[in-house]
């Protein structure tokens, strides 16, 4: 068994130890020089322009919440920049609704809200990059409203200790992109979920390829891939390993299961790997698919124990 590895973010951050306080100005301003004290200053300093806020290491415990404009959040040195344990708004470290945001290079860590919602990032308008971030330990990595003519876009990124589903709340997942226009996750790793699904989405197009979906820490999961509504697109080139503690182990990817709002025929889930972590025996289904439509799937290879679909 092989899974994916993605530590260029881990041992940057571990190493991240440098507090925020001593540093007059650590958010600067890329094209005009400007320094200021708190991220907030800096997002509202663009406004509705566009600008790139570039962060120096450090832990903080700031939030910032975007009100306008294209705005990229970028730390100086990937990993070494914590936004620790404040939420803007009851929301999350970073609140998005402008034209654009791009997140580069940050950690998101210890995000808790009182409706169980609380996430790195809340992406309420525009369209989203994510790039070589880490998201741990809290409620949600990314959670996003509904935008049909925006696109979210996640890449080489590590989504671990998320999710949950207790205190009579609605479950929270690694990462929920809501009515989207598409999604787009490549060389990401989803680890050791703490609830709920790894990704779920409603968009209508997804590509998901080169991806590690490594439950075997995980506790009382359910997917590692749930298309809610139904999708076109391609899951391509994941590693699955399911692990024992699950509150759900029927499937690993459904489809439509909250309801076809559309069309999957045009959905391809091809060369992927799915097996149980060692030692454990139960059957599965690889794709669950809840509607009629005609999904491509296969080649894949799947460990003994798990069907390669079944209609639900």
């Amino acid at each position: 068994m092989r899974i994916l590895s993605t530590t260029l973010l881990v041992f940057a951050a571990a190493g991240a130890t440098a507090l925020a306080q001593g540093r007059p100005t650590p958010f600067t301003i890329e094209e005009s020089g400007r320094g200021y004290a708190s991220l907030g200053e800096a997002v509202a300093a663009i406004g509705g322009g566009r600008g790139t806020v570039l962060i120096a290491p450090g832990t903080y415990a700031q939030c910032a919440v975007q009100e306008a404009g294209e705005v990229t959040f970028r730390a100086r040195t990937p990993g070494t920049v914590i936004l620790d344990g404040v939420p803007c708004e009851g929301k999350a470290a970073l609140v998005l609704r402008g034209r654009a945001s791009v997140v580069d290079g940050i950690v998101f860590q210890n995000l808790r809200v009182p409706d169980g919602n609380g996430a790195g990032i809340r992406l309420e308008n525009g369209n989203l990059t994510v790039t070589n971030s880490l998201f741990r330990n809290s409620e949600q990595g990314i959670l996003s409203g509904d935008g049909p003519q925006a696109s979210v876009t996640i890449d080489r990124s590590t989504f671990r200790h998320l999710g949950r589903c207790d205190r009579d709340l609605d479950c929270a997942h690694g990462v929920y992109i809501g009515r989207y226009g598409s999604l787009k996750v490549t060389r990401s790793r989803f680890d050791q979920g703490d609830g709920g699904h790894y990704l779920k989405t409603r968009t209508p197009r997804v590509t998901i390829t080169d991806n590690s979906f490594d439950d075997s820490g995980g506790h009382l999961t359910n997917y590692m891939i749930d298309l809610s509504n139904g999708a076109s697109g391609e899951i391509s080139r994941n590693e699955m390993v399911q692990g024992k503690d699950k509150d759900n182990h029927s499937a690993f990817i459904t489809v439509a299961p909250e309801g076809r709002e559309n069309d999957s025929t045009g959905l391809s889930i091809l060369n992927n790997s799915a097996s149980f972590v060692p030692g454990l025996e139960r059957n599965s289904s690889f794709v669950a698919n809840f509607t009629d439509d005609a999904v491509r799937i296969g080649p894949n290879k799947l460990a003994s124990g798990i069907k390669v679909s079944d209609r639900r």
